[in-house]
């Protein structure tokens, strides 16, 4: 049984855990080839998580587990799980209760939790509420075999150990769910910035960078299997880089972003999350030099006010991040850009709140990632500042800045009608199979009626003709 200290100071190295599985693959191998068992994978939370779940998939496929969407024929179920805001953990705590009659019904299925939460509760799921079998940490992922192989042996198995080093670079991830046209792309693990609100430090560790020619490699594959779009992941994408230990050659995220886009010209490019502080006029050159790169951005600003800003430990205040949507607009000008909010942060005013719709309004966001403040137990906010915003201000505030939101958001759509853009196609509309939908360079939907012989990953250009405030309307011309 592996166990860690939840603080970034007991990070450790993996090399135990990759030796471990190493040593269990074969006898797996030649135990599940009879039979082969059946795993039921559930994810929550960002963008990582589900790269996460598919780098899992990856190890549990050498092992001779096969994906199953019948979570009632599993013999194993996992759940991804995010830690980010109250409301995802008691998600996932009904969900655990869920698969424990399965379990009864099931006896030897093996139900495990993976990810953030697996970190900061490991002791709750495994001790107190004894919900699980496995606890496993994001960077524990290899073990999974020998942690499986103890909980069929009947203990209650955890590695949730932080690494410097574990990047998954070697792992090609089984794309679940995929539409076979978009993919994700993990560049980097952990995070550097200690923002007074966020667990994600002390659950992922510290930031560390895959090597470059590993992430060309996994786009050029996805290219050639017909996957026309991949998205760049990190916490915090525009702190990428790496150096190179033989020549001491540099790559920093514009060099990655260029170095991608030359895969080939029919590969779209976009990339998840900037932060403002990192966020450079070298990224936002090339990416208008290359017409492959997505004009999209999402460029968190948490608060319009550079008090709060402050006490987020966000290390930019409310001038920092107007120069960068200048500088946006300026290179970029057609470029949308995005944001996440969180209202109700610990005594923010009245007059405060209104800077965070005034900012929302000057900004022109395409759309927002909008919530109200939750406190995450270990966080710096949590140990020097008091929640108190009543809960009910929280949600009014939070209504205000949505209603405000989707006011920009419709007007920002509605600018577009009349314009013609060249939409990659991801299938069909959700709610018409007479009607494809597809993303144009802004990352905005857009739906349009089925011409004969179009089929997803083509590119098609289409005219807009009418807009909502999440969707564009068109059609081909």
């Amino acid at each position: 049984m592996y166990d860690s200290n939840p603080t970034l100071e007991g990070i450790k190295t993996m090399d135990e855990s990759k030796q471990g599985s190493v040593l269990f693959k074969e006898h797996w191998q030649e135990t599940l080839a009879l039979g082969g068992k059946r795993f039921y994978i559930e994810s929550y939370g960002c963008q990582m998580n589900f790269s996460d779940s598919e780098i899992v998939a990856s190890i549990l496929n050498e092992v001779g587990y096969s994906p199953t969407r019948n979570v009632e024929e599993s013999d194993l179920i996992l759940i991804n799980t995010c830690s980010i805001r109250e409301k995802a953990e008691d998600t996932v705590r009904k969900r655990l209760r869920f698969f424990e009659t399965i379990k009864n019904q099931r006896p030897g299925t093996v139900v495990g939790v993976l990810g953030c939460m697996a970190e900061r509760l490991k002791k709750k799921f495994l001790e107190e509420e004894k919900l699980v079998d496995i606890v496993v940490g994001p960077d524990a992922y290899r073990d999974l075999p020998n942690l499986i192989g103890g909980a069929e042996d009947g203990n209650r198995m955890v590695n949730v150990l932080l690494s410097r080093e574990e990047t998954y670079a070697d792992i090609s991830p089984v794309r679940l769910e995929s539409n076979g046209i978009t993919a994700f792309i993990s560049i980097m693990r952990g995070c550097d910035n200690m923002c007074s609100f966020c667990v994600v430090p002390f659950t992922r560790g510290r930031e560390r960078s895959r090597d470059p020619f590993s992430i060309v490699a996994e786009a050029t594959n996805l290219f050639e299997n017909g996957y026309r779009e991949v998205t760049l992941l990190g916490q915090n994408v525009d702190s990428y880089k790496w150096e190179n230990p033989e020549t001491g050659e540099r790559v920093n995220f514009a060099n990655l972003l260029e170095m991608t886009a030359l895969v080939h010209p029919n590969l779209r490019v976009r990339f998840s999350t900037s932060h403002p502080k990192d966020m450079t006029d070298e990224v936002l050159h090339i990416m208008a030099k290359y017409e492959n790169i997505c004009k999209y951005i999402h460029l968190p600003v948490q608060s319009g006010n550079s008090r709060v800003l402050e006490m987020m430990n966000r290390t930019y205040d409310r001038p920092w991040y107007e120069d960068r949507i200048r500088a946006i607009r300026a290179i970029l000008p057609d470029a949308a850009v995005s944001s996440d909010i969180i209202t109700g942060f610990c005594s923010e005013t009245e007059e405060e709140h209104q800077d965070t719709l005034s900012i929302v309004e000057w900004a022109n966001f395409s759309m927002s990632y909008m919530f109200f403040y939750s406190e995450r137990p270990g966080t710096l906010a949590a140990r020097k500042y008091t929640d108190d915003i009543p809960e009910e201000v929280k949600k009014r505030r939070l209504q205000e800045i949505i209603r405000l939101q989707n006011a920009v958001s419709l007007r920002h759509n509605q600018a577009d009608i009349g314009k013609t853009f060249k939409v990659l196609v991801e299938g069909n509309s959700r709610k018409s199979d007479l009607d494809f939908c597809g993303r144009n360079t802004q990352n905005k939907m857009v739906v349009f009626p089925k011409k004969e012989g179009l089929k997803p990953g083509d590119y098609v250009m289409v005219r807009v003709k009418d807009a909502t405030s999440a969707t564009l309307l068109g059609e081909i011309v």
